[in-house]
């Protein structure tokens, strides 16, 4: 049974930076398509980041384009989002997630995912 388990969450001030991490047991992070989403209070969860399974692209939000960066390290079997430049609109609870079989076309759908972590807080305020 695969669990993926985020860290790294925090309360920061905008314009800082924050590393999230998401520790991957029960799958293989090479082979999955590997993503970031978050939820704000009242909000939908949202798209944040992805690294496609096949060829390893990644795909942001626009919302966060050039402020954020997507990795994996196969060997740690973990997946990284660091996030740069962050605002306060960035807060929200963090989910990795994880999914063998989805198209490109749905990698923004969290429906879409069949494994997720439990979420990390981040927390950007003055």
């Amino acid at each position: 049974q695969a669990q993926l388990v985020e860290s790294g969450g925090g309360l920061v001030q905008p314009g800082d930076s924050l590393r999230l991490s998401c520790a991957v047991s029960g799958l293989t992070v090479r082979t999955y398509t590997m993503a970031w989403f978050r939820q704000a209070p009242g909000k939908d969860r949202e798209f944040v980041a992805a690294l496609f399974r096949s060829g390893g692209n990644s795909y942001y939000a626009d919302s966060v384009k050039g402020r954020f960066t997507i990795s994996r390290d196969n060997a740690k079997n973990t997946l990284d989002l660091l996030m740069n430049n962050l605002k306060p609109e960035d807060t929200a609870v963090y989910y990795c997630a994880a999914d063998r079989g989805l198209m490109l076309s749905s990698i923004g759908r969290p429906d879409q995912y069949d494994h997720w972590g439990q979420g990390t807080q981040v927390t950007v305020s003055s």
